[in-house]
């Protein structure tokens, strides 16, 4: 028999090659080791093509040194600078010979077997394009945080784009295998010249051709954050108006290139993501900015959400981002911008007054009354619950057993908390490095607040007080927040429901609901047992029906909070504690023990002081 099967064939047809494109400039401290994580991938990269844009820090002659003893990179030195990524990536994509390609930034690597598994995958399902997992490894800390873990949990074949709408919010590009014909057939090539979020760009028009796309769960890049570099890179440098600029253009971009495709859904999908996180990262860091970016970024926000239509406002419109963008687009000048961070954090938190128009709806204040009615009918498990949270030294902790007093205040909303029955609260602090920290729910007796025992405030206020009275019932048999790691775990802390009266006053329109307070027991010893670090407080609230809803906590501001101090210990010494709000207002809390957490407490300080 001459007959020769298929799969005898398969074996002795030679292997798809790929091709990675490497652009740098001016990143000698790192543009070799990305190259080197390119070729430490085997035999399946064929070829290293290294774009170098015109660099002044001898970059590229480390890549021809390199070069020069492997015969898989090419270096390409171009003669002007380009002033973005576009154009060495078009430049490297122009010169591939490869039937697949990837693209890699000087300053990230590719981890081992990131190209077989996207080859692999997209070879067996015969796929255009390949996905896998990104990491965001921040440095130096090394802690990392996967980029669009849902869409890469699990091997997929996604026939076409529009049956997974969730691809538009994966925008990068360096995630990827691209089979090269593909992107030339199709002309598909990133923008030129200094176009900040470029891979924006491309990605709608890699998504406009409606490709065959293969996802794995593979970590497939690591995408180095380097935020003391003395150079931020584009996409992390959002100090100037014109970074949101420039961002919101190549949202627009994006639109417009996957609705003139026919890809409707694909567009409309586009403007819901500008929403949920273009548009709520950076309302969270308007508080960091000066009077004369707030009006820009408004203007320039209003002017970009005046071109979406009723349909992109009716889709999910209880959804936090849509909040806050009708309310910006409601304002013409900023308004609320404390109020609109807490909205805008992850959990999203709606913080008072809680108004009313006068028939009785729902609106986002008396002075402008947007109208929140769709929040009555959002699950629970989903609605922005505010939390305020004081932290407070704990007048019984001893030397052996060091101390913290939490104080939580969870807020009505418009009559669906009470609808949903709270019965208990669970406080898990999270190590920001590793988060090595469990909680386990176990439930104590719900206690009602004393009557009476909260300060009056003001409709509006940022800070609202914590009932001051004494500690619930059933706490004595509660056990504090501990470490996972061999520490026994906190017990759930009961809420009850504070006194009619007792919740701040508000103004003529605000909702004057009940709200439920807890506290509890937060053991240092605990938190300082991994050393100096960072400590994110999370909250998980159980309701009547058994639903819960994660949520972070609203730091309250004031005489005496958010303020260090410095705690005696027998095993340290003593541990420098230091509550603070974080950029979305939520409580944090740093840690450092001993002499030396003193120390690079000092250092840190001094460090921020000189720069």
């Amino acid at each position: 028999m001459n007959a020769e099967s298929e799969t005898d064939r398969d074996a002795r047809k030679p292997p798809a090659g790929v091709a990675v494109v490497v652009i740098g400039y001016d990143d000698a401290a790192h543009v070799t080791d990305a190259v080197r994580s390119a070729l430490a991938q085997g035999p399946a990269v064929r070829e290293v093509v290294a774009v170098d844009d015109c660099s002044t820090d001898g970059s590229a002659g480390l890549l021809d040194r390199l070069a020069a003893s492997e015969p898989r990179l090419r270096v390409i030195r171009r003669r002007a600078n380009s002033g973005g990524c576009g154009t060495p990536r078009n430049t490297g994509l122009d010169a591939v010979t490869s039937p697949y390609v990837m693209f890699l930034d000087s300053d990230d690597v590719l981890p081992p077997g990131a190209v077989d598994a996207l080859l692999e995958a997209a070879e067996g399902a015969h796929a255009e394009v390949a996905g896998g997992l990104c990491v965001r490894r921040e440095l130096p800390s090394g802690r990392e945080v996967p980029w669009e873990p849902r869409l890469y949990a699990l091997h997929a074949v996604v026939p076409r784009p529009a049956r997974r709408p969730r691809l538009v919010h994966d925008t990068l590009c360096v995630n990827k295998l691209y089979r090269t014909g593909f992107l030339r057939a199709h002309g598909i090539r990133f923008p030129e010249g200094r176009f900040p979020y470029e891979d924006v760009v491309f990605t709608a028009r890699v998504l406009a051709a409606a490709p065959r796309i293969a996802l794995v769960p593979d970590r497939v890049y690591v995408w180095h954050v380097r935020r003391s570099t003395g150079r931020l890179s584009i996409s992390l440098d959002r100090s100037g108006v014109e970074n949101w600029r420039a961002r919101t253009e190549a949202c627009r971009q994006a639109y417009e290139v996957l609705l003139g495709a026919g890809q409707k859904e694909l567009a409309r999908a586009v403007r819901a993501k500008f929403l949920d996180h273009d548009l709520r990262m950076y309302v969270r860091e308007l508080g960091l900015r000066d009077a004369a970016y707030r009006r820009a970024w408004w203007e320039l926000t209003r002017a970009h959400l005046a071109e979406y239509d009723a349909d992109d406002w009716a889709r999910n419109p209880a959804a936090p981002g849509r909040l806050v963008g009708r309310v910006v687009l409601a304002s013409p000048e900023p308004c609320d911008l404390p109020r609109l961070r807490e909205l805008a954090a992850r959990p999203a938190r709606l913080c008072p007054p809680y108004a009313r128009a006068a028939d009785g709806t729902p609106v986002w204040s008396d002075a402008l009354p947007v109208s929140l009615e769709p929040l009555r009918a959002r699950p629970v498990r989903a609605l922005p619950l505010a939390v305020d949270a004081e932290l407070r030294p704990c007048a019984r902790g001893t030397r052996l057993r060091l101390r913290l007093r939490l104080r939580l205040r969870l807020h009505e909303l418009y009559g669906r908390v009470a609808q949903a029955g709270p019965e208990s609260v669970e406080a898990e602090w999270l190590h920001r490095d590793d988060g090595g920290v469990v909680v386990r729910d176990t439930a104590v007796p719900l206690a009602p607040c004393p009557s009476g025992s909260e300060p009056a405030g003001t409709a509006g206020s940022e800070a609202v007080a914590l009932a001051q009275g004494p500690e619930p019932a059933g706490r004595a048999g509660s056990r504090a927040v501990a470490l996972a790691r061999g520490a026994e775990p906190a017990a759930a802390v009961a809420l009850g429901p504070c006194a009619r009266g007792a919740e701040p006053a508000g103004t003529a329109g605000s909702v004057r609901g009940g709200a439920w307070s807890a506290e509890v027991a937060v053991d240092l010893a605990a938190l300082s047992a991994l050393g100096a670090g960072t400590w994110d407080l999370r909250l998980r609230i159980r309701f009547r029906d058994g639903v819960s809803r994660d949520v972070s906590a609203h730091a309250l501001r004031g005489a005496g909070l958010l303020r260090r101090s410095a705690v005696p210990s027998v095993r340290h010494g003593v541990v420098l504690v230091q509550p603070y709000a974080t950029h979305s207002g939520a409580l944090a809390l740093r840690v450092a023990p001993g002499v030396r957490g003193v120390l690079s407490v000092a250092r840190a300080r001094l460090r921020r002081l000189l720069h």
